[in-house]
């Protein structure tokens, strides 16, 4: 189906064909009929990469009133990098309709600039769950009169600890308010929470049946002894040429780490980790986004929220022991219709976790030889 045939209105489309959006992705092509006929809660199950922005970006937009100058919309995102991602995608969208003002508010930034910004006519605030609790308990933003409210990636948000702010958003707001609830996993946490503030009718959306990642992943993995996974992983990126990827670690010590090797051998690489300030974090970002580093080591907390176009690759130099970690780890490749390699570094001790990740995650890792 096109987006004129899902009901998108055509100053939307304009907007979406001068970023190259032609065709709805599959959780589009469900969720945004259902969010522009609908006035119902809705839960999506979908991974990253999948465009989920545009899957609630659209019918929120399509909602909005331009003439009631306040806040009628709310989308909480777990890290200030994808909380700005959104922000700027939905004033893209916005680029031929009546104008839509949008404010993204983050930790990590003075919050008296941010409280100024909001003093200005504000239809959408984008917003991290923490930076969004202190300003309504600082009485300076006021949601009570939004109608909607977007939880993006709520599975990473409780696993950062963010469970008591995000019910405390959903508390100060009105009761007769639509949440739609987007999450790639559905562990018992986020079960509670949809029952605690979802309407009991409130619509499922499951993207591929049961199938949690990206299909156009190749999953693949090596078995190898710990020693050898260096050689191993300059094998691989050998095979990968010019390609960009990322390459996940467990802990900010193996990271620095594996860095360190790798920036010793005159490789492009970068790394993000828990310790780094985020001045270090953007700087390193906004390298690897402006392709001057063809690499990126990571830890999962420091990733969350990072969203790169174009990655061939996704690296687990050590296998997540969370599974819901390596649905997200994949995600990062094969974005936006492209296909992309999901490539495991495991010993003899990770092939229970690999079983594991198989049966519950639905997918099948390939054994590929070593050189």
């Amino acid at each position: 189906m096109s987006f004129k045939e899902l009901g998108v209105s055509a100053d939307l489309i304009k907007g979406l064909n001068e970023l190259n959006i032609k065709e709805p992705t599959g959780i589009q092509a469900e969720v945004i009929p259902f969010l522009l006929q609908n006035k119902s809660d809705l839960v999506a199950q979908a991974q990253t990469g999948t465009g989920k922005t545009a899957a609630f970006g659209l019918p929120l937009l399509e909602n909005i009133r331009p003439q009631d100058k306040y806040i009628q919309a709310v989308v909480i995102a777990p890290t200030r990098e994808l909380a700005q991602q959104i922000n700027k995608q939905l004033f893209k969208f916005t680029k031929y309709t009546e104008k839509v003002f949008t404010e993204c508010v983050f930790g990590g930034e003075k919050i008296e600039k941010q409280i100024q910004a909001l003093r200005k006519p504000t239809h959408i605030v984008v917003a991290t769950p923490g930076r969004l609790a202190d300003l309504i308990r600082r009485k300076d933003i006021d949601i009570r009169q939004a109608k909607t409210v977007v939880i993006d990636e709520a599975d990473e948000m409780l696993s950062m600890g963010f469970k008591k702010d995000l019910e405390f958003i959903l508390a100060t707001m009105k009761q007769e308010k639509q949440i739609w609830l987007f999450s790639a996993t559905i562990p018992q946490q986020i079960k509670n929470l949809i029952k605690t503030f979802l309407q009991p009718d409130a619509n499922h959306i499951q993207v591929r049946g049961n199938q949690l990642v990206n299909e156009k992943i190749e999953h693949q993995f090596v078995l190898c002894e710990k020693s050898d996974k260096i050689n191993v992983l300059l094998y691989f990126l050998q095979t990968q040429k010019k390609e960009r990827g990322i390459i996940f670690c467990n802990t900010k010590a193996s990271a620095r780490g594996l860095y360190d090797q790798l920036s010793a051998r005159k490789l492009e690489v970068g790394i993000i980790e828990g310790d780094m300030n985020q001045k270090e974090r953007e700087k390193m970002l906004r390298s690897f986004t402006t392709k001057k580093l063809q690499m990126l080591i990571a830890t999962d907390v420091a990733a969350r929220g990072i969203d790169v176009a174009n990655l061939a690759y996704v690296v687990h130099y050590e296998i997540p022991k969370q599974i819901d970690y390596y649905i997200h780890r994949s995600g990062r490749t094969a974005r936006a219709g492209n296909r992309g390699i999901s490539m495991a570094l495991v010993t003899k001790y990770d092939m229970e976790l690999i079983k594991k990740i198989e049966n519950e995650v639905g997918v099948k890792l390939k054994k590929v030889p070593y050189a």
